[in-house]
């Protein structure tokens, strides 16, 4: 049997989970592709969930996703596993391809429009790189609300469901909506800054 499959157990404490992800970052620094590829079988579906919650485009998403995990590959010398987990390290990148791409559109749609318009292509717009950033912070900091807060408000975000079409369609009761969306909205928020502080300080 593989050394790199997970347990199956429905529970994994969190000690052996913690070791599983350690194994999993000493067999990619060591450019074992077996534990690279259960490294993509864990964190592949999360990646690409970010992805295509940022790009709204799933042919986009596939792409990114892909070269997230290529430039893990070609870049495992370069995690350090004394700041922080192999997941967060993936995150990371994740959120640094997402960002070129949404540069890339950006590029692509205006000399689409320069060359309709027969003129220059225009630079960026001031806030661009802000905005970019927010809808990046945005979707990390929603994977880290409990899932109840987070169905509510991801339905209220990419759906434009209002609170009462969300009691209506989960059979939660609007009053407990209202809760979720108020506290999620809340952390989202408090999660949001601390994102924009350390990029910031980074």
């Amino acid at each position: 049997m593989s050394t790199h499959t997970r347990p199956t157990t429905a529970l994994v404490p969190p000690v052996e989970e913690t070791r599983y992800e350690e194994e999993l970052a000493r067999g990619l620094v060591a450019a074992d592709e077996e534990a690279f590829a259960a490294i993509y079988r864990r964190w592949g579906s999360l990646v690409h969930t970010m992805a295509a919650r940022s790009l709204g485009d799933a042919h986009e998403a596939d792409d990114v996703t892909q070269q997230v995990f290529i430039g893990a590959w070609r870049g495992r010398h370069g995690f350090r596993p004394e700041r922080g987990p192999l997941g967060a390290w993936l995150v990371g990148i994740t959120r640094r391809k997402i960002v070129d791409a949404l540069a890339a559109r950006t590029r692509r749609l205006s000399l689409a429009d320069s060359a309709a318009q027969g003129t220059a292509p225009a630079g960026p717009a001031p806030g661009a790189p802000d905005e970019v950033l927010d809808r990046v912070l945005v979707v990390q900091a929603l994977s880290r609300l409990p899932h109840a807060q987070r169905e509510v408000l991801c339905m209220a975000f990419y759906e434009d469901l209002t609170q009462a079409q969300i009691a209506e369609r989960t059979g939660v009761p609007l009053g407990t909506v209202k809760s979720h969306a108020r506290r999620g909205l809340h952390r989202l928020r408090r999660v949001i800054e601390q994102g924009r502080a350390t990029d910031a300080a980074a």
